[in-house]
């Protein structure tokens, strides 16, 4: 079910807010568990078992980590013997094919298998799974001995398919207790329909855009209309994620938890490290606190710095996708990180900001190409037509019908993926002496009404998180 369907809008949430604020409050949680069982077996039913059975393991693991705390040794053997287990069916579900039709290239025999959907949001909410164990068996948090409370950490509905990741300290109190007022509501639905409008208006255009690029055959594309459709897909998959995460927060608000920022205008920034300071922030945040702290982090030597930014990268390109093209986009940016961080940081410090700018929207574009392709072959072929190689001409009528066309859509896009339309949205309302409820109330209506308007008349409405 998604979030920007018309089913979930006025049937599935509608719904459950009533239940949620009519019952009494020792309700809550149990009426938030079940909604968020039946949202994940709308479009997954036969994944469902799977994940009632990962949430039983982890709920019993975590005991007997947290039992065993004074004996590190057998705590140690628990943490080793759950994490093997997690990552196992991690691994199998969204890596078998992946490994099997590597060795298929590779061996002088051929190993059939039987492709398997991917559960959706496993990475997500395994990543959650784990970030609990460890933290218990770090005696960082208190093991959770509420069956349905850990299950509801674990299913949550408003971040369960795409995050943010949400890590258990960040919401063990919440779990228990929360605050539940018409203030956080009102901020809630202003995020909701924010990311709404982000996903349905922005990101569902600027993707038939790039739709229709990926589709021409590629030796007639010019180079404008090269980057024009690799444009379209920063767009789309900025809007698409952040609109997502957005809509997430807002519904956690409305529920009465406070989830992290996922996003912060990450297309602003001057340099890849400020860039993935500011994208998906939960992800980078986990594998900062799991993995490269762990590993040693920057209080070693420098070649071991740069291993563990290789391993925390190679990681988070395999982490999106079971391929070999997000591993290669993955140690794209570690190695563009140690770069900038053992050359280019004092030279790109003195460099004017729109010069540095460029720098980071260029180099973005480009990780985004290995991102979207299939293949090595197919990034490296549409690379070359992005500067000039292969292409029959810079620009053609298709790319300046591209461009002219959705014109007032890319200066949209530009200025929407900047804090600029926002910000000054709310300058303008403390500066003047009117009264921001009813504005507001005005505006997010106009909003909403124009997204079901979409709704209703569109088809195209992927989310492209989903299959990671």
């Amino acid at each position: 079910m998604l979030f920007s369907s018309i089913v979930f809008l006025f049937s599935f949430l509608p719904a459950v807010m009533i239940l949620y604020y009519l019952l009494p409050v020792r309700f809550r949680n149990v009426i938030l568990l079940l909604a968020s069982l039946v949202f994940y077996a709308w479009g997954e039913p036969v994944y469902l078992f799977l994940m009632l059975l990962s949430i039983l393991f982890n709920y019993f693991s975590g005991l007997d980590i947290a039992r065993n705390l004074q004996d590190k040794r057998a705590a140690k053997r628990s943490l080793v013997f759950n994490l093997i287990i997690n990552l196992a069916v991690l691994g199998f579900f969204k890596y078998e094919g992946f490994v099997l039709d590597t060795l298929n290239g590779i061996l002088p025999v051929h190993i059939s298998y039987h492709a398997l959907p991917l559960p959706i949001g496993i990475s997500f909410y395994t990543f959650q799974i784990l970030s609990y164990i460890i933290d218990v068996y770090r005696g960082n948090v208190k093991v959770q001995t509420n069956l349905p409370n850990f299950a509801l950490y674990v299913t949550m509905f408003p971040q369960l398919i795409a995050g943010p990741i949400v890590q258990y300290a960040d919401v063990d109190e919440q779990l228990a207790s929360r605050e539940i007022s018409r203030t956080k509501f009102g901020e809630g639905s202003m995020y909701f329909i924010r990311g709404l409008a982000k996903k349905v208006l922005l990101a569902n255009t600027s993707g038939m855009i790039f739709t229709e690029v990926s589709g021409l055959a590629k030796g007639n594309i010019a180079v404008m209309t090269a980057w024009l459709g690799a444009f379209a897909y920063m767009f789309q998959i900025y809007f698409d994620f952040s609109g997502y995460s957005d809509m997430a927060i807002g519904l956690g608000k409305m529920f009465g938890f406070e989830f992290n920022m996922n996003f912060n205008y990450p297309y602003v920034s001057k340099s890849i490290t400020e860039f993935w300071r500011r994208w998906h922030i939960s992800l980078s945040s986990w594998f900062r606190d799991y993995v490269y702290i762990p590993l040693g982090g920057n209080r070693v030597s420098k070649i071991k710095h740069i291993r563990n930014l290789l391993i925390v990268w190679f990681l988070t390109g395999l982490w999106h996708g079971a391929a070999w093209n997000f591993v290669a986009w993955g140690l794209y940016y570690g190695v563009l990180l140690i770069i900038e961080k053992y050359l280019l940081s004092p030279v790109l410090d003195r460099l004017p900001d729109v010069v540095r700018h460029i720098y980071s929207i260029v180099l973005v574009v480009i990780g985004w190409v290995l991102f979207f392709s299939s293949s090595f072959g197919q990034a490296a072929d549409y690379i070359r037509v992005m500067f000039g190689a292969g292409a029959h001409v810079f620009a053609d009528r298709e790319s300046m019908y591209l461009l002219t066309s959705n014109l007032i859509l890319w200066l949209i896009l530009i200025f929407g993926s900047t804090p600029l339309v926002h910000f000054r949205y709310e300058h303008m309302l403390r500066s003047k002496k009117w009264n921001t409820t009813i504005i507001n109330s005005v505006v997010y209506a106009a909003l909403f009404i124009v997204c079901i308007a979409y709704l209703v008349t569109e088809t195209y409405n992927p989310f492209l998180y989903f299959r990671f």
